[in-house]
């Protein structure tokens, strides 16, 4: 049968119904089961107490499973911006953030405590992905919206915002929060 009739079949079981959940494309979910495979070792390494050349770009957050109640670590790159960093957020991990609410991370090899702000305005964002690729130019490898020339698609910005992505700001603590 001709792919484009819409006749209903007879069988319904037998009927292949096409993907139409709402969701990332396949290619940003192929990336998300890879990277749960190679952070198993990042966690390691993320939490050694002492600098690497890993953890000059990477962090590991541990935060509480909004959901299971879970513990997580979940590794996350960083750009550092005065006195805050700048991580992109495209996955689900970021769900279990509260604004405002600090969690534990391990950064160049010492715990502290950092608060996240969510930046959702397409504009900032645009403006903080240009600034981190200035100090991070391996940024256009893992959002998927910045081509490998450095060029923002404000059209795939826009999708990607409508699922969820944003840019988190952190704020560092020193001392043990209130």
């Amino acid at each position: 049968a001709d792919s484009a009739d819409p006749a209903p079949k007879a069988n319904a079981k037998d009927e292949v119904v096409a993907d139409r959940s709402p969701g990332p494309p396949e290619n940003l979910r192929r990336r998300a089961r890879i990277l749960r495979v190679v952070n198993v070792p990042m966690r390691l390494v993320l939490r050694l107490p002492f600098r690497t050349p890993l953890n000059a770009k990477l962090m590991l957050l541990s935060f509480t499973g909004r959901k299971t109640g879970r513990a997580y670590l979940q590794p996350v790159s960083y750009v550092p911006d005065g006195d805050t960093l700048l991580t992109p957020a495209g996955g689900e991990w970021k769900l279990n953030l509260n604004e405002g609410e600090p969690i534990r991370v391990w950064l160049r090899g010492s715990k502290t405590w950092a608060r996240p702000e969510f930046v959702r305005d397409p504009e900032e964002i645009d403006r903080l992905l240009r600034l981190m690729m200035t100090r991070n130019p391996r940024i256009t490898s893992f959002v998927p919206f910045i081509d490998p020339d450095g060029h923002i698609d404000r059209g795939k910005l826009e999708k990607a915002l409508s699922y969820g992505f944003a840019i988190i700001r952190w704020r560092l603590e020193r001392d043990t929060p209130r």
